[in-house]
């Protein structure tokens, strides 16, 4: 796939409704971080070193592709411009450690977007694969695969005692990173969501938003992880996290049957004004387009909303932002206002791709 469609492609699958726990639960990441034996980790390394790191895993690719049945596409950070790799970092697919120094940089990207593999990150190999919902297991055992292949190929460094060698002392052990994606708009609202955040650390998990921050987090989208690996097997951090998630579904899914029976009228107001602007709005900023959108879709969870499937919202998240819309209008110099616009257009045409037709309205 050209990589002209990979940055203008909307479609994220694993952003997708449907799966387990989709109503709170937006998607579920598993990362393994691993390095190769007898060379400094990447912050150390010099560009010879992190060229031989990435001609090796160039190596790799084809086996990859076999091995998933699918193609993948190999994304060379240092050809690609600032807007493009923004692009990349909006959608989950590169971070921005990885373009700091973009130089032998790369990143080998699956054809469904649900595999990001990316070559000298802070580690030299940084395996992320994603599902929707609440669904650890697939992407555990698709990193699973993909960590054996590579292993098999390469000389992986690993110690008896430390397990594999990582360049951060906290990925240390496992190397695994699993983390979830949660939409809690109940939490929020009811001013409750602090004490999820504050409980998580006696619990080895860590809880983020997404954007904005803790006392200010926008679209109420948090992200909840796993904070040590050394000294804990796979299963053992997998189970926790699950166990954690679950808890917070059931501590949201109680939130907001508390708003629907207490505030019916008022949220009622809200998620359908909510609708109101995002189908008809000729201008919208990012942070609203964000908060409008939460709503929207905590509506179409509670079934207040019919007209739009849940879809809408992996759509919108991903066209709504500035790098993806800078990139779409190939002008990295438009005005705020003509982003806006533009913004505006293409969230009311996703709302119009994700309308339910007569027949199929309840």
């Amino acid at each position: 796939m050209a990589i002209n469609e990979l940055l203008r492609d909307k479609d994220i699958t694993w952003l997708k409704s449907g799966g387990t726990d989709s109503d709170v639960v937006i998607a579920s990441r598993i990362r393994l971080a691993r390095n190769l034996r007898g060379e400094p980790f990447p912050n150390r390394a010099d560009f010879n070193q992190l060229a031989k790191v990435l001609v090796a895993t160039d190596g790799v690719l084809p086996e990859l592709e076999k091995s998933m049945g699918m193609p993948f596409d190999r994304v060379d950070v240092e050809r690609l411009s600032t807007v493009q790799r923004e692009v990349l970092i909006e959608k989950q697919l590169i971070t921005e450690n990885l373009v700091k120094n973009p130089q032998h940089r790369a990143a080998y990207v699956s054809d469904d977007r649900c595999i990001s593999i990316m070559v000298n990150e802070e580690d030299h190999l940084r395996i992320q694969c994603w599902a929707p919902g609440l669904n650890l297991d697939l992407p555990m055992s698709t990193a699973s695969t993909l960590d054996d292949l590579i292993e098999s190929k390469l000389d992986i460094a690993f110690d008896e005692k430390m397990g594999y060698l990582t360049s951060c002392p906290t990925n240390l052990g496992t190397g695994l990173r699993a983390s979830v994606l949660l939409h809690l708009p109940g939490l929020v609202f009811t001013r409750n969501v602090g004490s999820i955040i504050n409980i998580s650390p006696q619990l080895g998990l860590a809880v983020r938003a997404v954007y904005g921050d803790a006392k200010e987090p926008v679209g109420c989208l948090f992200q909840i992880a796993n904070q040590l690996t050394l000294g804990f097997s796979e299963e053992e951090l997998i189970e926790n996290l699950k166990s954690a998630v679950t808890e917070i579904v059931a501590h949201e899914r109680r939130a907001r049957k508390a708003l629907a029976l207490y505030r019916k009228e008022q949220l009622e107001d809200e998620v359908w004004r909510a609708y109101g602007t995002l189908a008809y709005a000729r201008l919208l900023s990012e942070k609203e387009t964000m908060e409008l959108l939460s709503k929207v879709r905590l509506g179409i969870d509670l079934k207040l909303i019919s007209e739009v499937t849940a879809d809408c919202y992996a759509d919108i998240l991903t066209v709504s932002r500035k790098s993806y819309l800078q990139n779409l209008a190939e002008n990295a110099n438009m005005s705020k206002k003509e982003i806006d616009r533009l913004r505006a257009r293409k969230t009311r045409q996703a709302l119009l791709d994700h309308r339910v037709s007569a027949e199929e309205h309840p």
